[in-house]
Protein backbone atom coordinates (compact mmCIF):
# COMPACT_ATOMS: atom_id res chain seq x y z
CA UNK A 1 0.00 0.00 0.00
CA UNK A 2 1.35 3.38 -1.02
CA UNK A 3 1.81 5.81 1.84
CA UNK A 4 1.64 9.51 0.96
CA UNK A 5 2.79 12.14 3.41
CA UNK A 6 0.77 15.29 3.90
CA UNK A 7 2.27 18.71 3.27
CA UNK A 8 2.24 19.34 7.02
CA UNK A 9 4.36 16.20 7.53
CA UNK A 10 6.88 17.36 4.94
CA UNK A 11 6.91 20.78 6.60
CA UNK A 12 7.60 19.30 10.05
CA UNK A 13 10.43 17.11 8.75
CA UNK A 14 11.82 19.93 6.61
CA UNK A 15 11.85 22.42 9.48
CA UNK A 16 13.39 19.76 11.72
CA UNK A 17 16.17 19.33 9.15
CA UNK A 18 16.61 23.09 8.93
CA UNK A 19 16.77 23.25 12.69
CA UNK A 20 19.42 20.55 12.85
CA UNK A 21 21.57 22.28 10.24
CA UNK A 22 21.10 25.91 11.06
CA UNK A 23 23.10 27.10 14.04
CA UNK A 24 24.72 30.37 14.98
CA UNK A 25 27.68 29.59 12.74
CA UNK A 26 25.31 29.69 9.78
CA UNK A 27 24.50 33.28 10.71
CA UNK A 28 28.08 34.33 11.34
CA UNK A 29 29.69 33.15 8.11
CA UNK A 30 27.30 34.72 5.54
CA UNK A 31 27.32 37.97 7.55
CA UNK A 32 31.10 38.03 7.39
CA UNK A 33 30.96 37.18 3.68
CA UNK A 34 28.68 40.14 3.07
CA UNK A 35 30.97 42.51 4.92
CA UNK A 36 34.08 41.39 3.05
CA UNK A 37 32.54 40.87 -0.41
CA UNK A 38 30.92 44.29 -0.69
CA UNK A 39 29.36 44.86 -4.11
CA UNK A 40 30.50 41.37 -5.18
CA UNK A 41 28.21 39.86 -2.56
CA UNK A 42 25.77 38.36 -5.07
CA UNK A 43 28.41 36.33 -6.90
CA UNK A 44 30.08 35.36 -3.64
CA UNK A 45 26.83 34.17 -2.08
CA UNK A 46 26.21 31.92 -5.10
CA UNK A 47 29.45 30.12 -4.31
CA UNK A 48 28.52 29.99 -0.65
CA UNK A 49 25.11 28.52 -1.50
CA UNK A 50 26.76 25.81 -3.60
CA UNK A 51 28.54 24.41 -0.54
CA UNK A 52 26.19 25.83 2.10
CA UNK A 53 22.95 24.32 0.79
CA UNK A 54 23.71 22.51 -2.49
CA UNK A 55 26.09 19.97 -0.99
CA UNK A 56 23.98 19.34 2.14
CA UNK A 57 20.98 18.64 -0.11
CA UNK A 58 23.05 16.22 -2.19
CA UNK A 59 24.29 14.57 0.99
CA UNK A 60 20.75 13.99 2.24
CA UNK A 61 19.72 12.56 -1.14
CA UNK A 62 22.84 10.40 -1.28
CA UNK A 63 21.90 8.70 1.96
CA UNK A 64 18.36 8.14 0.72
CA UNK A 65 19.35 6.88 -2.74
CA UNK A 66 22.15 4.65 -1.49
CA UNK A 67 19.75 2.77 0.77
CA UNK A 68 22.39 2.85 3.48
CA UNK A 69 21.25 2.57 7.07
CA UNK A 70 24.28 4.49 8.30
CA UNK A 71 27.25 6.44 6.97
CA UNK A 72 29.59 3.52 7.60
CA UNK A 73 27.68 1.46 5.02
CA UNK A 74 28.17 4.10 2.33
CA UNK A 75 31.80 4.92 3.15
CA UNK A 76 32.50 1.19 3.52
CA UNK A 77 32.00 0.83 -0.22
CA UNK A 78 35.56 2.11 -0.52
CA UNK A 79 36.79 -0.41 2.08
CA UNK A 80 35.39 -1.54 5.44
CA UNK A 81 38.35 -0.06 7.32
CA UNK A 82 38.03 3.22 5.41
CA UNK A 83 34.33 3.22 6.22
CA UNK A 84 35.06 2.95 9.93
CA UNK A 85 37.82 5.60 9.92
CA UNK A 86 35.92 8.07 7.75
CA UNK A 87 32.76 7.68 9.81
CA UNK A 88 34.55 8.25 13.09
CA UNK A 89 36.49 11.25 11.70
CA UNK A 90 33.36 12.88 10.30
CA UNK A 91 31.26 12.41 13.42
CA UNK A 92 34.04 13.60 15.73
CA UNK A 93 34.47 16.69 13.53
CA UNK A 94 30.79 17.65 13.55
CA UNK A 95 30.57 16.49 17.14
CA UNK A 96 32.78 16.87 20.21
CA UNK A 97 35.98 18.04 18.50
CA UNK A 98 34.72 21.14 16.69
CA UNK A 99 31.09 21.80 15.74
CA UNK A 100 29.42 20.80 19.00
CA UNK A 101 31.76 22.85 21.26
CA UNK A 102 31.40 25.74 18.81
CA UNK A 103 27.65 25.88 19.44
CA UNK A 104 28.30 26.52 23.12
CA UNK A 105 31.10 29.03 22.59
CA UNK A 106 29.24 31.03 19.97
CA UNK A 107 26.15 31.11 22.20
CA UNK A 108 28.20 32.62 24.99
CA UNK A 109 30.41 35.03 23.04
CA UNK A 110 27.52 36.58 21.11
CA UNK A 111 24.53 36.05 23.36
CA UNK A 112 25.95 36.38 26.89
CA UNK A 113 29.41 37.93 26.81
CA UNK A 114 28.21 41.50 26.04
CA UNK A 115 26.34 41.55 29.35
CA UNK A 116 29.40 40.69 31.47
CA UNK A 117 32.38 42.66 32.65
CA UNK A 118 35.67 41.69 30.92
CA UNK A 119 37.09 40.47 34.24
CA UNK A 120 34.27 37.92 34.55
CA UNK A 121 34.47 36.46 31.05
CA UNK A 122 36.30 33.24 31.86
CA UNK A 123 34.13 32.26 34.79
CA UNK A 124 31.09 33.36 32.81
CA UNK A 125 32.05 31.10 29.93
CA UNK A 126 32.62 28.17 32.28
CA UNK A 127 29.24 28.61 34.01
CA UNK A 128 27.34 29.17 30.77
CA UNK A 129 28.85 26.21 28.90
CA UNK A 130 28.11 23.98 31.89
CA UNK A 131 24.44 24.98 31.84
CA UNK A 132 24.30 24.90 28.05
CA UNK A 133 25.64 21.37 27.69
CA UNK A 134 23.46 20.17 30.54
CA UNK A 135 20.51 21.38 28.44
CA UNK A 136 21.89 19.64 25.34
CA UNK A 137 22.36 16.50 27.42
CA UNK A 138 18.78 16.57 28.72
CA UNK A 139 17.26 16.88 25.25
CA UNK A 140 19.66 14.35 23.74
CA UNK A 141 18.81 11.68 26.30
CA UNK A 142 15.36 11.59 24.72
CA UNK A 143 16.19 11.19 20.99
CA UNK A 144 12.69 9.99 20.10
CA UNK A 145 11.44 13.49 20.95
CA UNK A 146 13.90 15.28 18.64
CA UNK A 147 11.41 15.80 15.80
CA UNK A 148 9.00 17.42 18.28
CA UNK A 149 11.49 19.61 20.13
CA UNK A 150 13.48 20.74 17.10
CA UNK A 151 10.87 20.64 14.35
CA UNK A 152 7.82 21.93 16.22
CA UNK A 153 9.17 24.02 19.10
CA UNK A 154 12.72 25.40 18.90
CA UNK A 155 12.94 26.08 15.15
CA UNK A 156 9.68 28.12 14.89
CA UNK A 157 10.70 30.21 17.91
CA UNK A 158 14.14 30.74 16.41
CA UNK A 159 12.68 31.79 13.04
CA UNK A 160 10.30 34.23 14.73
CA UNK A 161 13.07 36.13 16.51
CA UNK A 162 15.51 35.97 13.59
CA UNK A 163 12.81 37.11 11.15
CA UNK A 164 12.16 40.26 13.18
CA UNK A 165 15.81 41.29 12.93
CA UNK A 166 16.15 40.45 9.22
CA UNK A 167 12.95 42.28 8.22
CA UNK A 168 14.01 45.39 10.13
CA UNK A 169 17.45 45.33 8.47
CA UNK A 170 16.02 44.95 4.96
CA UNK A 171 13.24 47.54 5.30
CA UNK A 172 15.63 50.11 6.71
CA UNK A 173 19.22 49.24 5.64
CA UNK A 174 22.00 50.45 7.87
CA UNK A 175 23.99 51.78 4.92
CA UNK A 176 24.89 51.18 1.29
CA UNK A 177 27.01 48.43 -0.25
CA UNK A 178 30.61 49.45 -0.95
CA UNK A 179 33.74 47.97 -2.47
CA UNK A 180 35.08 44.54 -1.38
CA UNK A 181 37.19 44.56 1.78
CA UNK A 182 38.89 41.26 0.87
CA UNK A 183 41.04 40.99 -2.26
CA UNK A 184 39.94 37.42 -2.95
CA UNK A 185 36.31 38.52 -3.07
CA UNK A 186 37.35 41.18 -5.58
CA UNK A 187 39.27 38.80 -7.87
CA UNK A 188 37.41 35.49 -7.49
CA UNK A 189 34.23 36.00 -5.45
CA UNK A 190 32.52 32.75 -6.45
CA UNK A 191 35.43 30.49 -5.50
CA UNK A 192 36.07 32.40 -2.28
CA UNK A 193 32.39 32.05 -1.36
CA UNK A 194 32.50 28.36 -2.30
CA UNK A 195 35.32 27.55 0.11
CA UNK A 196 33.83 29.78 2.83
CA UNK A 197 30.80 27.50 2.75
CA UNK A 198 33.03 24.72 4.14
CA UNK A 199 32.98 26.49 7.50
CA UNK A 200 29.32 25.67 8.05
CA UNK A 201 30.27 21.93 8.10
CA UNK A 202 26.77 21.25 6.75
CA UNK A 203 27.90 19.01 3.88
CA UNK A 204 29.58 16.76 6.44
CA UNK A 205 26.59 16.95 8.75
CA UNK A 206 24.22 16.03 5.90
CA UNK A 207 25.70 12.54 5.76
CA UNK A 208 24.77 12.20 9.42
CA UNK A 209 21.47 14.07 9.45
CA UNK A 210 20.32 12.29 6.30
CA UNK A 211 19.85 9.18 8.40
CA UNK A 212 17.67 11.10 10.87
CA UNK A 213 15.49 12.34 8.01
CA UNK A 214 15.11 8.85 6.55
CA UNK A 215 14.20 7.45 9.97
CA UNK A 216 11.67 10.24 10.51
CA UNK A 217 10.07 9.48 7.13
CA UNK A 218 9.89 5.78 7.96
CA UNK A 219 8.24 6.76 11.23
CA UNK A 220 5.36 8.15 9.20
CA UNK A 221 4.84 4.73 7.62
CA UNK A 222 6.79 5.21 4.37
CA UNK A 223 8.75 2.01 3.68
CA UNK A 224 9.24 1.62 -0.09
CA UNK A 225 12.74 2.75 -1.23
CA UNK A 226 11.45 4.91 -4.10
CA UNK A 227 8.93 6.62 -1.83
CA UNK A 228 11.61 7.20 0.81
CA UNK A 229 13.87 8.89 -1.78
CA UNK A 230 11.00 11.08 -3.03
CA UNK A 231 9.95 12.04 0.48
CA UNK A 232 13.58 12.73 1.44
CA UNK A 233 13.97 15.03 -1.55
CA UNK A 234 10.78 16.97 -0.75
CA UNK A 235 11.54 17.36 2.95
CA UNK A 236 15.17 18.18 2.21
CA UNK A 237 14.16 20.84 -0.29
CA UNK A 238 12.04 22.60 2.33
CA UNK A 239 14.97 22.64 4.74
CA UNK A 240 17.58 23.95 2.29
CA UNK A 241 15.25 26.59 0.83
CA UNK A 242 14.74 28.02 4.30
CA UNK A 243 18.52 28.09 4.70
CA UNK A 244 18.98 29.77 1.30
CA UNK A 245 16.54 32.59 2.11
CA UNK A 246 18.34 33.35 5.36
CA UNK A 247 21.84 33.05 3.85
CA UNK A 248 21.04 35.54 1.08
CA UNK A 249 19.30 37.93 3.47
CA UNK A 250 22.11 37.83 6.03
CA UNK A 251 24.83 38.27 3.37
CA UNK A 252 23.02 41.33 1.99
CA UNK A 253 22.58 42.76 5.48
CA UNK A 254 26.27 42.23 6.21
CA UNK A 255 27.23 44.03 3.02
CA UNK A 256 25.19 47.10 4.04
CA UNK A 257 26.89 47.45 7.44
CA UNK A 258 30.57 47.76 6.54
CA UNK A 259 30.49 51.44 5.61
CA UNK A 260 28.70 52.40 8.84
CA UNK A 261 29.98 49.94 11.45
CA UNK A 262 33.35 49.13 9.90
CA UNK A 263 34.82 45.71 9.15
CA UNK A 264 34.45 43.27 12.06
CA UNK A 265 36.57 40.26 13.00
CA UNK A 266 33.57 37.93 12.75
CA UNK A 267 29.95 37.96 11.66
CA UNK A 268 28.70 37.70 15.22
CA UNK A 269 29.68 41.33 15.82
CA UNK A 270 27.51 42.30 12.85
CA UNK A 271 24.43 40.96 14.62
CA UNK A 272 25.43 42.50 17.91
CA UNK A 273 25.59 45.98 16.35
CA UNK A 274 22.44 45.41 14.28
CA UNK A 275 20.44 44.45 17.36
CA UNK A 276 21.60 47.52 19.23
CA UNK A 277 20.98 49.74 16.18
CA UNK A 278 17.37 48.67 15.64
CA UNK A 279 16.16 47.62 19.08
CA UNK A 280 18.48 49.26 21.60
CA UNK A 281 18.95 47.40 24.88
CA UNK A 282 16.07 45.10 23.96
CA UNK A 283 18.07 44.19 20.85
CA UNK A 284 20.82 42.62 22.94
CA UNK A 285 18.27 40.41 24.67
CA UNK A 286 16.71 39.55 21.31
CA UNK A 287 20.10 38.62 19.91
CA UNK A 288 20.90 36.45 22.93
CA UNK A 289 17.65 34.52 22.44
CA UNK A 290 18.29 34.07 18.71
CA UNK A 291 21.83 32.82 19.16
CA UNK A 292 21.16 30.49 22.08
CA UNK A 293 18.13 28.92 20.38
CA UNK A 294 20.05 28.54 17.13
CA UNK A 295 22.97 26.85 18.84
CA UNK A 296 20.89 24.74 21.21
CA UNK A 297 18.81 23.08 18.52
CA UNK A 298 21.89 22.33 16.43
CA UNK A 299 23.76 21.06 19.47
CA UNK A 300 20.94 18.64 20.23
CA UNK A 301 21.08 17.24 16.71
CA UNK A 302 24.86 16.89 16.75
CA UNK A 303 25.00 15.23 20.16
CA UNK A 304 22.20 12.82 19.24
CA UNK A 305 23.66 11.86 15.87
CA UNK A 306 27.18 11.37 17.25
CA UNK A 307 26.06 9.29 20.23
CA UNK A 308 23.86 7.07 18.08
CA UNK A 309 26.68 6.54 15.58
CA UNK A 310 29.28 5.57 18.17
CA UNK A 311 26.79 3.34 19.96
CA UNK A 312 26.33 1.47 16.67
CA UNK A 313 30.10 1.24 16.21
CA UNK A 314 30.69 0.16 19.81
CA UNK A 315 27.41 -1.42 20.99
CA UNK A 316 28.84 -2.50 24.35
CA UNK A 317 28.89 1.18 25.35
CA UNK A 318 25.40 2.60 25.85
CA UNK A 319 23.96 5.50 23.90
CA UNK A 320 23.40 7.43 27.13
CA UNK A 321 27.04 7.07 28.17
CA UNK A 322 28.21 8.39 24.80
CA UNK A 323 25.89 11.39 25.14
CA UNK A 324 27.33 12.13 28.58
CA UNK A 325 30.92 11.74 27.33
CA UNK A 326 30.41 13.91 24.25
CA UNK A 327 28.59 16.67 26.11
CA UNK A 328 31.22 16.69 28.87
CA UNK A 329 34.11 16.74 26.40
CA UNK A 330 32.43 19.46 24.33
CA UNK A 331 31.94 21.56 27.44
CA UNK A 332 35.67 21.40 28.13
CA UNK A 333 36.67 22.18 24.53
CA UNK A 334 34.20 25.09 24.37
CA UNK A 335 36.27 26.85 27.03
CA UNK A 336 39.28 26.91 24.71
CA UNK A 337 37.59 29.77 22.86
CA UNK A 338 35.85 30.28 19.55
CA UNK A 339 38.90 31.58 17.69
CA UNK A 340 41.00 28.53 18.53
CA UNK A 341 38.19 26.11 17.67
CA UNK A 342 37.75 27.66 14.21
CA UNK A 343 41.51 27.81 13.70
CA UNK A 344 42.01 24.13 14.44
CA UNK A 345 39.00 23.04 12.39
CA UNK A 346 40.21 24.48 9.07
CA UNK A 347 42.86 21.81 8.28
CA UNK A 348 40.45 19.00 9.15
CA UNK A 349 37.72 20.48 6.95
CA UNK A 350 40.10 20.79 4.00
CA UNK A 351 40.87 17.08 4.37
CA UNK A 352 37.34 15.80 4.89
CA UNK A 353 35.24 17.98 2.59
CA UNK A 354 36.60 16.72 -0.76
CA UNK A 355 36.30 13.11 0.43
CA UNK A 356 32.72 13.70 1.56
CA UNK A 357 31.78 15.40 -1.71
CA UNK A 358 33.20 12.61 -3.87
CA UNK A 359 31.41 10.03 -1.73
CA UNK A 360 28.12 11.82 -2.36
CA UNK A 361 28.59 11.84 -6.12
CA UNK A 362 29.71 8.23 -6.14
CA UNK A 363 26.46 7.29 -4.41
CA UNK A 364 24.54 8.85 -7.33
CA UNK A 365 26.77 7.35 -10.03
CA UNK A 366 27.11 3.92 -8.43
CA UNK A 367 24.39 2.17 -10.53
CA UNK A 368 26.15 3.29 -13.72
CA UNK A 369 29.31 1.32 -12.88
CA UNK A 370 27.39 -1.50 -11.21
CA UNK A 371 28.61 -0.57 -7.73
CA UNK A 372 32.15 -1.79 -8.45
CA UNK A 373 34.46 -1.20 -5.51
CA UNK A 374 37.48 -0.27 -7.62
CA UNK A 375 35.74 2.92 -8.82
CA UNK A 376 35.15 3.99 -5.22
CA UNK A 377 38.76 3.16 -4.35
CA UNK A 378 40.43 4.99 -7.25
CA UNK A 379 38.25 8.10 -6.94
CA UNK A 380 38.81 8.33 -3.20
CA UNK A 381 42.55 7.65 -3.49
CA UNK A 382 43.14 10.38 -6.08
CA UNK A 383 41.05 12.84 -4.09
CA UNK A 384 42.78 12.00 -0.82
CA UNK A 385 46.23 12.90 -2.18
CA UNK A 386 45.18 16.51 -2.72
CA UNK A 387 42.96 16.85 0.34
CA UNK A 388 45.65 15.53 2.69
CA UNK A 389 48.25 17.91 1.25
CA UNK A 390 45.81 20.83 1.58
CA UNK A 391 44.99 19.86 5.15
CA UNK A 392 48.63 19.57 6.20
CA UNK A 393 49.49 22.84 4.50
CA UNK A 394 46.65 24.59 6.34
CA UNK A 395 47.76 22.99 9.63
CA UNK A 396 51.28 24.33 9.11
CA UNK A 397 49.89 27.82 8.51
CA UNK A 398 47.39 27.79 11.37
CA UNK A 399 49.82 26.36 13.92
CA UNK A 400 52.74 28.42 12.58
CA UNK A 401 55.10 25.46 12.77
CA UNK A 402 58.04 24.28 10.66
CA UNK A 403 57.37 20.65 11.53
CA UNK A 404 55.22 20.33 8.40
CA UNK A 405 57.55 22.22 6.06
CA UNK A 406 58.10 19.03 4.05
CA UNK A 407 54.71 19.65 2.48
CA UNK A 408 55.68 22.96 0.87
CA UNK A 409 57.37 21.53 -2.29
CA UNK A 410 54.24 19.49 -3.02
CA UNK A 411 52.04 22.55 -2.50
CA UNK A 412 54.22 24.58 -4.88
CA UNK A 413 54.06 21.83 -7.51
CA UNK A 414 50.27 21.59 -7.33
CA UNK A 415 49.89 25.38 -7.32
CA UNK A 416 51.93 25.68 -10.53
CA UNK A 417 50.56 22.68 -12.40
CA UNK A 418 47.10 21.69 -11.14
CA UNK A 419 44.08 23.65 -12.44
CA UNK A 420 41.84 25.21 -9.77
CA UNK A 421 44.34 24.45 -7.02
CA UNK A 422 44.87 28.11 -6.14
CA UNK A 423 41.09 28.50 -5.94
CA UNK A 424 40.90 25.76 -3.29
CA UNK A 425 39.38 23.20 -5.68
CA UNK A 426 42.48 21.37 -6.82
CA UNK A 427 40.97 18.02 -5.86
CA UNK A 428 38.28 18.12 -8.57
CA UNK A 429 40.34 17.03 -11.59
CA UNK A 430 42.17 14.27 -9.68
CA UNK A 431 38.78 12.98 -8.47
CA UNK A 432 37.51 12.90 -12.06
CA UNK A 433 40.73 11.18 -13.16
CA UNK A 434 40.32 8.55 -10.44
CA UNK A 435 36.72 8.00 -11.45
CA UNK A 436 37.72 7.56 -15.08
CA UNK A 437 40.58 5.21 -14.26
CA UNK A 438 38.35 3.07 -12.09
CA UNK A 439 35.79 2.89 -14.88
CA UNK A 440 38.48 1.81 -17.36
CA UNK A 441 39.62 -0.94 -15.00
CA UNK A 442 36.15 -2.44 -14.70
CA UNK A 443 35.77 -2.36 -18.48
CA UNK A 444 39.08 -4.19 -19.00
CA UNK A 445 38.74 -6.68 -16.15
CA UNK A 446 35.00 -7.16 -15.79
CA UNK A 447 35.04 -10.63 -14.26
CA UNK A 448 37.84 -9.88 -11.81
CA UNK A 449 36.53 -6.69 -10.26
CA UNK A 450 34.69 -6.91 -6.95
CA UNK A 451 31.05 -5.93 -6.90
CA UNK A 452 29.78 -4.35 -3.66
CA UNK A 453 26.80 -6.22 -2.30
Amino acid sequence: MKKNLSFSSYLVIGTMLFGLFFGAGNLIFPAQLGQEAGNHVWIAILGFLATGIGLPFLGILAMGISGSNKLQDLAGRVHPIYGLIFTMALYLTIGPFFALPRTGTVSYEIGISPFLDPSHQKIGLAIFTTLYFLAVLWFSLNPAKIIVWVGKVLTPIFLLFLGALIVASIISPVGTIGEPENSLYASQPFFKGFTEGYNTMDALASLAFGIIVVQAIKGYGVTKPTQIVTATAKAGLIGVLLMAVIYVSVAYIGATTTGVFGLFDNGGQVFSHLSDHFFGSFGSILLAIIIILACLKTGIGLATACAECFHQLFPKISYKLFVVLFCTFSGVVANVGLTNIIKLAIPVLLMLYPLAITLMFLAFLSPLFNHRRVVYVMTTLFTAVISIVDGLNAAAAQLETDALSFIHPMVDFFANNLPLYNEGLGWILPAIAGLGLGWIIIMVKKSKVEIIQ
